[in-house]
């Protein structure tokens, strides 16, 4: 750029990350504020709380908390059926009778069910009620942790990640494509 252009020099386009492929003045994931479209070659905006990637988040939250809530009912009956089942902790902090965490898992998994039944059926209601099952079962299975540690390393990243997805999404608010 010449002394003499009408334009005084700036940061490069893209907000000073550099030059950016597409040489236009809009960066690659296309402009926020005024809805455009990414630039030829962009990877496109970031997934909002409307946008396919969050419905099928939720789609998805939805399917793993039903599977989840049928698991939990399982697994809490193994433990009412066979007290034996699970390995005995003597000096875990959370110990509970296994009978007790049985009747937990049992309750827990039932309501979870049903909510995934609502998730999947789009009821506003099973979103909020996702959130308090999801947070309530990542408490549960931290107390669990001796018991099934692997199983519940898991199903603590199962409800991070249902919590993410259903906090995410917004049905109602308006599609940017």
């Amino acid at each position: 750029m010449s002394q003499d252009s009408p334009k005084p020099p700036g940061p490069p386009p893209g907000g000073g990350t550099g030059s950016q492929p597409s040489g236009g003045d809009m960066p690659l994931w296309g402009d926020q504020w005024s809805g455009a479209g990414p630039a030829a070659g962009g990877m496109g905006p970031p997934p909002t709380g409307s946008s396919g990637w969050a419905a099928g988040g939720v789609t998805f939250a939805g399917v793993l908390m039903l599977v989840n809530g049928g698991l939990n009912i399982l697994q809490g009956i193994s433990a009412i059926a066979k007290d034996d089942v699970y390995a005995r902790v003597n000096d875990y902090v959370y110990r509970i009778n296994l009978t007790g965490w049985g009747w937990i898992l049992l309750i827990l998994g039932a309501v979870a069910a049903v909510t995934g039944w609502g998730i999947l059926k789009d009821a506003k209601w099973a979103r909020v009620t996702g959130i308090v099952l999801a947070s309530l079962s990542m408490l549960f299975q931290f107390m669990f942790l001796p018991y099934a540690p692997i199983w519940s390393v898991i199903l603590l990243a199962i409800d991070v990640f249902v919590i993410w997805a259903l906090a995410t999404y917004r049905p109602d608010a308006p599609h940017s494509r």
